[in-house]
Formats: structure tokens, C-alpha cells, sequence
């Protein structure tokens, strides 16, 4: 009898040939003996990942996609052929330590209004990787870019999960797309992801419409993944345009034009005074080439959020 799978795990790969190799090797060791399915979406990459796949790991269903989709649109293609009742969602740079599924399938057993459920994630060095987040909006960039969140971490609205050790399990905001186990139904009321984001901020958007529909977000720490992305410490590095392109579209489609000026506005204000008390850091000799990055980049901010617009198109909502 063909039984139906509980899990259908699915990874997007993007010219990751080995990393996505590794990540199957992972993801097939964490779900031995439960009834599951796998799926890799292939962004047309030029580094032979789809064929690396069907030759290593037959049993495992490669879809090619035919050009570079994004994130969104590639799990919205797996998705929609999909037979689990459970949508676990991996990065090809996400490794899973053993158990991390079944103790994500825990904590949607444990919370029926749960749509999500995300591990703890750690970098290589094992050091924690911050994978829970308010929601963007005006009034949040307010209270992060004036320095309320830091002086209030723990409070209920004021705060945020940047101090957190990620230690307990718990209901938040949004977890990242790196590895997330979606339960279908949450799917089917809430629609896939919205495809007009390419990358960042699509999996933001797709959890803020579930708990519009009703369900909730949860953190466990029981579970654990190790995931590459996301380690550089090069404050230059962390710029990425891409990221703020998405960010507007995200606060364009939640928050209209008054929002993404009052978010920019607080941005612009807030850069600037961290790049002027890393300018005063600057002042000291073994501070200074680690400040100047940081005046530097925040800086770049400053005249990105400013001056930088553009209308509505692929990425930015419209």
C-alpha cells in the first residue's frame, strides 16, 4: 500500500552542488523511519546539482525549475505537488542534527494552532545564530533605531528576541526560512509565499499572513540545524541591498508609502547616531579599524534610506 507521507521535506539548491549533497545526507539521517518524501527544486543552476542529486539519492524527487525562481516561488512549485501533511522546509546550506525533526513535529502536536514550528540554529562554530524576529513595521523601527529594544530586551511589546538565548520553547513573531516545518492546512488558509519577493523577507510576509489567518508561530530548542549562512562577522559584508529592496516591498505591502517613509525616517535616524558615536570610537587607537567599518556602513545606510527609491516591480510590492 502506498501510505501517505507525514513529512515532505523540500530543498531549494542554487548552484550549491555539494552543500545541497550534504544536506540531503543530513536531512535522509534525521528522517529514517518516518514516513516521508523529498524534494529538491532546482533554481536552473550550472554546477550539475540536479544531476548530482538523481544520481546520489535516486529515491529523492528533483523538480527543475528552468530559470532562477527565488526562494518563494521554488517551494510554492514543491509545495503544490507535495502529498505530506507536514512541509519541512530546509535551506541547502541548513545541516540537521538527529532529532531536529521529530521534535519539530512535537511542538506542532503540542500547539494545534501552531502553523510553524522552527528549530534552535547554530553557525559552524556552534554559537548561537538569532532566528526569531518581531515584525518589521514603523512603529519597530522606532522603538530598535532609537534605542527602546535595547534598554527594554525582555519587555512583552517594547522588546525584542536579539538578547535572547533562544533557550525555551515559545510563541514569536516569525522564525527564518532556514529550516521551518509547515503544517499544510496553515498552507492552504494562508495561500504559498508571495512570489514578488525573490529572497528575504518572503517567508516574513507568508508567516505575518498565517497569523492573520488565524494560526500562531512557535520556537522550539529541541530541536537543533547547523546552517552556514548568515556567520560573516564583516559589518561591510551584512550590507545587502537585495535585503533592503525586500524590506521595502514588505513594509510597501503591509504598511503602504506613509509606512516605508515613517520606517526609512527612523532608519535615517538611527544610523546616524550610531555612525556618530562609532566616529567617537574611532578616536581611540585600538578601536579605530574596527569603528571606521562601522561609520562606514552605517553611513551607507543613511544615504540609501534617504535618497534611494524606486517604483514598484519584481521584489517591491506593489
Amino acid at each position: 500500500m502506498n501510505v501517505s507521507p507525514l513529512i515532505s521535506a523540500i530543498v531549494v539548491s542554487y548552484n550549491t552542488r555539494d552543500m545541497t549533497l550534504e544536506c540531503l545526507r543530513a536531512l535522509k539521517a534525521d528522517l529514517a523511519g518516518m514516513p516521508s518524501e523529498i524534494w529538491v527544486v532546482d533554481n536552473a543552476s550550472s554546477d550539475g546539482s540536479a544531476e548530482a542529486v538523481e544520481k546520489q539519492f535516486p529515491d529523492v524527487q528533483v523538480l527543475r525549475s528552468g530559470r532562477n525562481a527565488g526562494f518563494g516561488a521554488a517551494n510554492n512549485l514543491a509545495m503544490a505537488q507535495a502529498r505530506g501533511d507536514l512541509f519541512l522546509l530546509v535551506n541547502s546550506d541548513a545541516f540537521l542534527r538527529a532529532g531536529c525533526s521529530a521534535a519539530l513535529v512535537d511542538c506542532l502536536e503540542r500547539h494545534p494552532d501552531a502553523a510553524v514550528a522552527g528549530p534552535r540554529i547554530l553557525r559552524p562554530d556552534g554559537s548561537l545564530q538569532i532566528s526569531c524576529f518581531r515584525f518589521p513595521s514603523p512603529a519597530r523601527a522606532v522603538l530598535e533605531n532609537l534605542f527602546v529594544a535595547s534598554v527594554f530586551p525582555d519587555h512583552p511589546v517594547l522588546g525584542d528576541y536579539r538578547r535572547w538565548g533562544h533557550d525555551r520553547e515559545r510563541e514569536v513573531d516569525w522564525v527564518i526560512g532556514a529550516c521551518m516545518l509547515v503544517r499544510r492546512k496553515a498552507y492552504e488558509d494562508a495561500g504559498g509565499f508571495d512570489e514578488r519577493f525573490f529572497m528575504y523577507a518572503e517567508e516574513t510576509d507568508w508567516q505575518k499572513r498565517m497569523r492573520a489567518a488565524g494560526w500562531t508561530i512557535w520556537f522550539t530548542p529541541s530541536g537543533e540545524v547547523v546552517h552556514v549562512g548568515g556567520g560573516s562577522a564583516d559589518p561591510e559584508a551584512r550590507f545587502n541591498e537585495r535585503m533592503f529592496v525586500s524590506l521595502d516591498a514588505y513594509t510597501l505591502k503591509h504598511h503602504g508609502w506613509a509606512g516605508l517613509l515613517a520606517l526609512r525616517s527612523a532608519m535615517v535616524a538611527g544610523c546616524s547616531l550610531r555612525a556618530a558615536g562609532w566616529l567617537i570610537a574611532s578616536l581611540f587607537p585600538a578601536r579605530r579599524h574596527h569603528a571606521a567599518g562601522r561609520v562606514r556602513r552605517h553611513l551607507r545606510l543613511v544615504v540609501r534610506q534617504a535618497l534611494h527609491w524606486r517604483a514598484p516591480g519584481r521584489g517591491l510590492a506593489a
